[in-house]
């Protein structure tokens, strides 16, 4: 048996008319992937059965009224409403917003009454999922603001790469006057904290990109990387933590100069994501750090153009499932050296 078949995985099925479903549902037809955890997946058996008719997928589902009754060894899938609903492959829609968010809604739920241990979710449209109860550019804000922290940090990652971004879902017309010293100095002590306490990385060396191209060229094309980024930094390095920068961000990833350090920071979301995509597309994960509670996704969105295909990779699912095992355990053996070590 697994050291992890007592982690109860929650897993929100994103928009309903995407790929998140398919891919959920080709991750566990390999049985062996029911030996790493308990998964409970929040939806409901009417949909479920709509999308493996389509998709010609035979995975078998434990419908369960709570997740308290999640069996091992099975997909386990919780009822959050059993109306019929229109599937509509490919399509955006409002409803299909609406059941993302009922799914996403009860899996968090569920996280924050300590019923399942970590969260998993699926790509949702950030446009159709709009309502009163979600008024967030994504699920990371969204889950930051329903487990109570205010600044959660994206981190993109794979074996090779963490990547954080200083600012997220923000118009890059908003990028500059964000990026204060106060920012860069919380972003980086998320950062920090979670390199050590999620990732084991007892001393993290972390690299920081300039906002500018060639980080302004000493005023040239830009006065904030020398009056605001390169002061803030130096203040960091006083605090006894290791980071560098700014370094220019179209030679960084280039160069592999990445490599050198256990994390790099980015300015903004297409100066990291751009490049993070290129090197690992299909296999990143998405990790909201800085949270009290172990979110991950997929770094892929919703993918329509190929949604009822049946041709959609789960690779980058799975990769987002062992993730959140593994920050788990590490986060959990880190918990329990603190306690002891206050004791």
């Amino acid at each position: 048996m697994s050291k992890n078949e007592n982690i109860k995985v929650g897993i929100s099925v994103g928009d309903i008319n995407g790929v998140g479903i398919e891919i959920i549902l080709k991750t566990f037809a390999d049985k062996r992937m029911l030996e790493f955890c308990t998964p409970i997946i929040f939806a409901s058996n009417k949909l479920i059965s709509i999308h493996k008719k389509e998709l010609d997928l035979e995975t078998p589902i434990h419908g369960i009224a709570y997740p308290n009754q999640a069996i091992f060894g099975k997909l386990n899938l919780v009822n959050v409403w059993k109306e019929d609903v229109n599937v509509v492959f490919g399509k955006p829609s409002k409803m299909a917003g609406k059941y993302a968010l009922l799914s996403l809604e009860a899996a968090s739920n569920a996280l924050i009454n300590n019923e399942i241990d970590v969260l998993v979710t699926a790509p949702i449209n950030k446009d159709n999922a709009q309502s009163p109860n979600f008024v967030f550019p994504g699920q990371t804000e969204y889950l930051a603001k329903k487990f109570g922290d205010d600044e959660p940090l994206m981190m993109l990652m794979t074996d090779e790469i963490k990547l954080g971004l200083i600012t997220a879902h923000i118009p890059i017309s908003k990028v500059s006057e964000s990026i204060t010293p106060e920012l860069i100095k919380k972003k980086v002590a998320i950062f920090h904290n979670s390199l050590i306490q999620d990732f084991g990385i007892s001393k993290p060396k972390i690299a920081i990109l300039g906002l500018n191209p060639h980080c302004g060229d000493k005023g040239v094309i830009g006065n904030e990387d020398d009056d605001i980024v390169m002061p803030t930094i130096l203040e960091i390095q006083q605090e006894g933590k290791f980071v560098q920068g700014p370094y220019s961000a179209d030679s960084f990833f280039g160069s592999k100069l990445f490599t050198k350090f256990d994390g790099v920071l980015a300015m903004y979301h297409d100066q990291g994501l751009a490049p993070f995509k290129a090197l690992s597309f299909g296999r990143g994960v998405n990790f909201s750090a800085g949270i009290n509670k172990i979110r991950t996704s997929p770094d892929h969105g919703t993918a329509y153009e190929i949604a009822g295909k049946g041709i959609a990779e789960e690779t980058s699912f799975k990769e987002a499932l062992f993730a959140a095992l593994q920050i788990y355990n590490t986060r959990t053996e880190y918990l329990a050296l603190v306690d002891n070590r206050l004791e």
